[in-house]
């Protein structure tokens, strides 16, 4: 199929982002399936000690998000200059390959070396992204993302549900069938995704100056805006790292829960950001604009935030979770007003920036509160606050609303300003 059969408003872009929501989905669970899983297989490989185990927890994430940060651009801008399909097949087959090394990993540093291919692949998220700002008008954009960003939690239910089942037979069973996934998933993509990008809409060539991460944060400062738009998205990536890093122990601690209660937690909150995201910011952009459903995604960020930090007890922890799921209003309004400010042949290239700042995110979010919630509980009398780390990610949710304020406009009247 050509490009402009993916961009018809037919089933041939039913199938094109039925495929990306999928390639989406299958990333987000191959996180979520580390959640129970990867730290248990680690301190197997390390012996049983518990505190070693933490120790490459951490590399091991910090890795993940390195390789976030230098892939990202290159996968992007490929997609500008070759298409967005190769980009995505060969991302997608790789994941797969990668699944099934960590599944046979010999020794502690193959897993790693697994880690490092997972976080190489999972930064095909750009180029799925370029490719539906290529197939969605810019008015529907905000939209799409949103149904887009459902997939993080389909896959924060999925994943988490899967790996802990699955590790009842084994810390390994789980890759085998996220490779088995993902690879039907690829297969799927070679016989039916079409192009979204034509050949005359594509990039005349391939820039390794801008291929690299600061060349690609470069593309940021060409556009009026952009890069304040961006410093948004960045401090919101910055922000949600709080709950991965440190949700099992903090809610362990303060509330007791259980690993079944947790299970239970995961999915509710899940399902919440689900329900956001497919049925609310449609509307919500089409009634207040994505510059207001950026505003509201934030101020939702930092009261929900806010919440789970002061809540007392773990009911009234849950209580909170409606107001922190309003949060997903925020990104889908973001990547709608980033999208517009740029040309189809960059859109891959901006994507790439976008995913090298969220692994800069995911490389300073796990030390930043995770070094934050053990020295808030090694105080005694009033700064004793094991909230603390989550009262930073609303502060910095906070900031992110102020700047949005000023700079989150639509590109029109931002050009006239």
């Amino acid at each position: 199929m050509s490009g402009s059969d993916a961009s018809s408003p037919t089933g041939g872009r039913r199938a094109s982002f039925g495929f990306i929501f999928a390639l989406a989905l299958m990333n987000s669970i191959s996180f979520g399936i580390m959640i129970p899983i990867l730290p248990n297989l680690i301190r197997q490989f390390a012996g049983g000690d518990t505190a070693a185990a933490s120790e490459w927890n951490v590399l091991f994430a910090t890795t993940w998000g390195i390789m976030q940060f230098f892939c990202g651009p290159i996968l992007g801008m490929m997609s500008d200059r070759f298409g967005r399909r190769p980009v995505l097949l060969v991302s997608l087959f790789g994941l797969a390959v990668d699944f099934l090394f960590m599944a046979f990993a010999p020794t502690l540093w193959w897993l790693y070396v697994g880690r490092i291919l997972n976080g190489m692949t999972a930064a095909s998220f750009s180029t799925a992204n370029a490719y539906l700002a290529d197939v969605t008008p810019p008015e529907r954009r905000a939209k799409t993302f949103g149904w887009m960003g459902s997939a993080f939690s389909f896959g924060f239910i999925i994943g988490p549900t899967l790996g802990g089942l699955m590790g009842e037979y084994g810390l390994r069973a789980p890759f085998v069938a996220a490779a088995a996934l993902t690879g039907i998933n690829a297969l799927y993509g070679l016989f039916v995704l079409p192009e979204s990008l034509p050949p005359e809409r594509r990039a005349t060539s391939f820039d390794w100056r801008r291929a690299n991460p600061l060349g690609a944060l470069r593309l940021l400062r060409s556009q009026p805006g952009l890069l304040g738009l961006a410093s948004v998205g960045f401090l919101f990536n910055l922000a949600q790292n709080v709950l991965p890093t440190i949700f099992v122990l903090y809610t362990t601690y303060r509330y007791g829960w259980t690993p079944a209660f947790l299970g239970v937690t995961f999915f509710i909150t899940g399902a919440l950001g689900v329900l956001v995201q497919w049925f609310l910011v449609g509307p919500v952009v089409a009634r207040v604009g994505e510059r207001n459903a950026v505003l509201l995604g934030a101020l939702a960020g930092v009261l929900g935030f806010a919440w789970y930090g002061a809540a007392p007890t773990g009911w009234l922890y849950l209580m909170g979770a409606p107001v922190f799921a309003l949060w997903s209003l925020m990104m889908p309004g973001l990547q709608g007003l980033m999208t517009r400010r740029l040309p189809p042949h960059q859109q891959g290239q901006l994507q790439g920036a976008n995913q090298s700042l969220s692994g800069i995110a995911a490389v300073l979010g796990p030390p930043l509160f995770g070094l934050v919630f053990a020295w808030s509980l090694r105080q005694d009398g009033a700064l004793h606050v094991p909230g603390l780390a989550i009262y930073l990610a609303s502060g910095l949710l906070l900031a992110a609303f102020i700047l949005a304020l000023r700079v989150a406009r639509p590109a029109r009247a931002e050009a006239m300003a």
